[in-house]
């Protein structure tokens, strides 16, 4: 199930508020401070206790395969 375009245009990180990328029926992921957000049963979990930090090699891959 994939997040509607809408909704992608106004979630927003809860660390920094700032715009996220979308790795479909993946996760929601903030490239400045390299953390990712789940997505589970179609509904992101914008929630920072759940935020996971990505290494340098899934950063990468993460940018050549988001939406933007």
């Amino acid at each position: 199930m994939a997040i509607d375009a809408k909704l992608l245009e106004i979630l927003a990180c809860p660390q920094d508020h700032g715009p996220l990328l979308y790795v479909a029926d993946e996760l929601l992921y903030n490239p400045r401070l390299r953390v990712a957000y789940p997505v589970e049963n179609g509904l992101p979990v914008l929630l920072a206790d759940h935020a996971r930090a990505v290494d340098e090699a899934e950063h990468e891959k993460i940018l050549a395969t988001a939406q933007q």
